[in-house]
């Protein structure tokens, strides 16, 4: 059945009488602010917008979406480059009230709410000396970083963010608030790291941390013209690096326009062991800007927000990759010479070190053999550019992809890419291993407005 264009007053009515936090409609003031996503090609109009602040509140908002046959969003940090977390003529549950972090350094875990940011997380878990693996850019959602696997700086050193996850409180399409981990509901805790939001709007995540307070870290930025050397550097730095050391190369241009390629690294150690580790980089050459040091590891969270700022159009393309052969590089370099936006990027991800080391069916996230990730970011700002700058990460995409494993990360899988490209996130086993969780708890597909796998 299709979803109503409009709910009426009665209905509204009768929601709000059950709902304790901010009920948004297309009349409220904050409405167009509510609705907007990281990615500014997404221009969804719901329904309704409900801001949750309670458990009881996402279990309200789930009722009165099904009861009105609402298909039904659930917004976290709202950082996905698809715009997964709003849907036009429906409803999203919105868990921008649930943002508390509380942290027992005794225990060394932290309990989180669903719409907490990175930078909450951050926060809260430095105060102690403490921090877990989570995303580059800390205005992303904890819950669906999390959820998808959850890359970081701190992956060489201590797994993705899913393979810190120690627990979390999930309420089910029934309305349902069950508790996942090790030993409560252990299919769903397994479908949870890493198979993304398919399976219930999770509330609480709790994680395992570790005492991290300085880090060596920061960027450094070459000429273009060297950046097959640069590729060719970060392929021999990372073929023996520790797993202290994590590194992401960039094409990108400088805030002056100016073409270039960049290192950007963190190392989780002491300063005398990061410049051990990063001695082929400073024999390199003198970058022509950027610095590298001590900092908190806050700091190196934050130092790639403003280049990904809330606002610009967003065309994602992501693989992954077994090495940096010759051939690829040439590909790289060549397909980002004709970039027609110098608001785009192309970044080699390193993977590696402890993701590797958790085995492959420990859950759902799958690709633990991979060493590197390819990721096309298409970016501009005029929305009359859509059609070139798409066809720009298309085409490039294309170009690499015989230098790929097939492989793709789920968090990254952009708008319209389709069901098999998901399938490709996880392989044919794990897949229909997921859609049996996903029948067990979601039969009705309720919560699909993600990298959906139907129930099967």
């Amino acid at each position: 059945m299709s979803a109503p264009t409009a709910l009426s007053a009665d209905r509204l009515r009768d929601f709000s009488t059950r709902f304790h936090g901010d009920i948004i409609r297309p009349d409220s003031t904050d409405y167009d602010a509510a609705r907007s996503v990281w990615n500014g090609m997404i221009d969804r109009r719901p329904a309704c917008i409900a801001r949750c602040k309670t458990v009881a509140d996402v279990q309200a908002a789930i009722r009165f979406g099904r009861d009105n046959d609402l298909p039904i969003a659930i917004r976290g940090g709202g950082h996905n480059v698809g715009g997964l977390a709003v849907v036009d003529e429906g409803l999203v549950i919105d868990l921008g009230g649930m943002r508390d972090v509380s942290v027992n350094p005794a225990t060394r875990t932290a309990s989180v709410g669903g719409g907490a940011t990175w930078a909450d997380f951050d926060k809260a878990a430095a105060a102690h000396g403490l921090a877990t693996t989570g995303g580059v850019i800390s205005t992303t959602g904890v819950a669906g970083l999390t959820l998808g696997g959850g890359l970081g700086w701190l992956m060489r050193s201590y797994g993705m963010a899913c393979d810190n996850l120690a627990g979390a409180d999930v309420v089910t399409a029934e309305g349902q608030l069950l508790h996942a981990s090790a030993t409560d509901n252990p299919d769903l805790f397994w479908a949870l790291r890493g198979g993304g939001g398919n399976f219930g709007v999770v509330t609480t995540l709790e994680f395992n941390l570790h005492p991290v307070s300085t880090i060596f870290g920061g960027m450094l930025l070459y000429p273009l013209a060297r950046a097959r050397d640069v590729y060719k550097l970060m392929r021999a730095v990372t073929q023996s690096a520790p797993d202290a050391l994590m590194i992401v190369t960039a094409m990108l241009h400088s805030p002056e326009g100016v073409p270039v390629v960049g290192i950007a690294m963190c190392y989780n150690g002491s300063l005398e062991d990061a410049e051990r580790a990063i001695k082929p980089i400073r024999d390199f050459g003198a970058p022509i800007a950027g610095e590298v040091g001590l900092m908190p590891y806050p700091a190196v969270q934050q130092m790639l927000d403003e280049g990904f700022p809330k606002g610009l159009q967003v065309h994602w393309r992501s693989e992954f990759l077994a090495d940096l052969s010759d051939e690829l590089i040439d590909a790289m370099v060549a397909a980002y010479e004709t970039v027609p936006s110098p608001l785009s990027a192309m970044l080699i991800e390193q993977f590696g070190g402890a993701v590797q080391r958790v085995p492959r069916d420990a859950m759902a996230y799958d690709q633990r053999d991979a060493g590197y990730n390819v990721v096309i970011i298409s970016r501009w700002a005029d929305p009359s550019e859509a059609d070139r700058n798409v066809a720009w990460a298309r085409s490039t995409s294309e170009a690499v992809r015989r230098f790929t494993n097939g492989h793709v990360y789920v968090n990254y899988i952009d708008q319209g890419e389709g069901t098999d490209r998901v399938r490709a996130a996880f392989g044919p086993d794990k897949f229909a291993r997921l859609a049996a969780i996903k029948k067990t708890y979601d039969p009705g597909n309720v919560f699909r407005m993600n990298q959906n796998i139907p129930p099967g």
